[in-house]
């Protein structure tokens, strides 16, 4: 992937954890490093096939100034949040945050903090069996896309499915949606189980009947597993209420563990083939 990038941008401010911080003025060294495809820009010339970095050192700039910051780990943050969420050709960036003048009592020539952040594509299974189903999708759906940082990129046609498990209950309409997010797996799945909780999902049975469903499916195309989240998720290939839907919206994403595509997955479990 090509790189767009800014090095060592020079600021004075007030950032730090102790009070002295807060009025004596230091110095901050700043990078950015941005993935992104200039193919385009590279044939055309047009300034509007990149990125304009000069916007980009403007932006940076306001948000070293937009507060007083404890820590430079949340300046870095601050700043690849502002790049991903308004450089829509930035696939990736590195922010790298140098501190000459930190107080420590040592020779040294700076400390640093460098982080990583990219746009992750989040494929995601939901369901409802109770009430109004097609209502519980769309106001699932509608809290979603109100994530900050956070879009719908696609949304399947809506398909009603007999529940999965030996419980008696309703029929499931199920759907699936590509969704592009600044979050990090863990804290995106909280922000669904929020959802969950506000719409009334109780979890007293497993596959049980359930006012809404709101699983991962996939997690850009890595591996996860913590605090009992898997991702990719454990049933996706057993379960054709999820790989119907899905191979709608993303028929050639490629399973990670299963090295097929979806479609080809679909195709085993409907067809046979």
């Amino acid at each position: 992937m090509d790189r767009i990038c800014i090095e060592n941008l020079e600021f004075i401010g007030n950032h730090g954890v102790f009070k002295e911080e807060k009025f004596l003025e230091q110095k901050f060294i700043i990078s950015v490093r941005m993935e992104t495809d200039t193919r385009k820009a590279g044939v055309s010339g047009e300034l509007e096939s990149s990125t304009h970095y000069g916007n980009v050192a403007e932006d940076i700039e306001k948000v070293f100034f937009s507060d007083s910051f404890d820590l430079i780990e949340t300046l870095a943050e601050k700043i690849a949040e502002k790049i991903l969420s308004c450089y829509p050709l930035i696939s990736k960036v590195e922010v790298i945050v140098k501190k000459p003048w930190a107080p420590i009592k040592k020779h040294f020539d700076y400390v640093s903090v460098e982080i990583q952040r990219s746009r992750n594509i989040i494929y995601l299974s939901i369901g409802s069996n109770i009430g109004d189903k097609r209502k519980n999708l769309e106001v699932a759906i509608e809290k979603i896309s109100k994530i900050s940082n956070t879009k719908i990129k696609n949304v399947s046609t809506f398909l009603e499915t007999e529940p999965f498990g030996d419980i008696i209950q309703e029929n499931f309409l199920n759907a699936c949606l590509k969704v592009e997010t600044l979050f990090p797996c863990e804290e995106f799945l909280n922000l669904l189980l929020d959802i969950e909780k506000d719409m009334g999902r109780i979890r007293d049975k497993k596959w049980g009947p359930r006012i809404i469903d709101l699983d991962i499916l996939f997690f850009n195309d890595e591996l996860y597993q913590k605090n009992n989240l898997s991702v990719p998720h454990p049933y996706i290939c057993e379960r054709a209420f999820v790989l119907i839907p899905l191979a709608e919206i993303a028929p050639n994403f490629i399973h990670p563990l299963e090295k097929k595509t979806i479609l080809q997955l679909e195709r085993l479990i409907t067809r046979g083939k």
